[in-house]
């Protein structure tokens, strides 16, 4: 037998080395998402969690006196889903809106375009990233409200799970989208108060639709963020304001037009490569 050590054999020129999943990689890069919210969790994490917890305070006292009840539930009770899910979305969005940004204005972009991942790695980790950051906000403020006394037992998991994940994802995918577009910082922030959170404060998060004029509940219709807010609170109540199937149907059609927008956009190079 021969002591000689094997040599291994490299693919031919132009043959990928990782014919399928870039698994390593794309783990790598999910985890360097997560851990760079979580350095500055005060931030990211726990500063959303008290806004929201000031939010639902205010409401509860300027509104919520005496035995006022919406869709059969005490005031406090219908606020409360809809304050968590609102806090989840708005952050995956930041989340998602600041990676490819960031590495753009500081020439560090080619951390994300050198390393061997396909474009839907890429997407998948920004976003799954993006959408952690949003769960531990989501449990952070219910745990929260529950040590307030607020009843938020669930009700229905299911729709707790499927609202709350498809609105992260949805903000997480519009996120990347505003971080592919913007230039400065400023673009992102414009998107963020003149999109995102007008959006997020008019879909039924304080009150609930059938209290509008017709018109403006057709508008509320056309608000993706309502399916998001009344799915997610259905999950803790029982009760909605909008159809179930519809707002799930809506969702993920939401997802998948702007994943693909997403992902035509990156793979294209569009000011990124350029």
């Amino acid at each position: 037998m021969s002591d000689q050590p094997k040599t291994r054999t490299l693919p031919e020129p132009g043959v990928p080395a990782i014919p399928f999943v870039n698994w390593g990689g794309l783990r790598a890069l999910y985890i360097k998402e997560v851990r760079r919210f979580f350095k500055v969790q005060l931030q990211t994490i726990w500063a959303p969690a008290i806004t929201t917890l000031l939010f639902l305070v205010i409401f509860t006292v300027a509104l919520g006196r005496g035995d006022r009840e919406i869709l059969g539930v005490p005031f406090n009770s219908f606020l409360a889903p809809g304050l968590i899910v609102m806090g989840m979305i708005q952050n995956a969005f930041a989340n998602s809106s600041f990676s490819l940004l960031v590495g753009k204005i500081q020439g560090t972009i080619v951390d994300y375009l050198m390393p061997p991942l396909s474009v839907l790695e890429l997407l998948s980790a920004l976003v799954a990233g993006a959408v952690t950051r949003a769960i531990c906000v989501g449990l952070t403020v219910w745990a929260a409200m529950w040590l307030w006394g607020i009843d938020v037992s669930p009700e229905h998991f299911w729709a707790i799970a499927y609202f709350g994940l498809m609105g992260s994802a949805m903000l997480a995918f519009f996120g990347v989208l505003t971080s592919i577009w913007a230039e400065k910082f400023d673009h992102a922030a414009a998107v963020t108060n003149f999109v995102v959170q007008p959006l997020a404060l008019l879909s039924g998060t304080f009150y609930t639709i059938e209290r509008l004029d017709p018109a403006f509940q057709l508008v509320s219709e056309f608000n993706p963020f309502f399916y998001v807010i009344s799915g997610f609170r259905y999950g803790f109540i029982g009760a909605s304001d909008s159809n179930i199937a519809v707002g799930a149907i809506v969702l993920l059609v939401m997802n998948v037009a702007i994943g693909a927008l997403c992902y035509w956009l990156l793979a294209r190079g569009w000011k990124i490569k350029s």
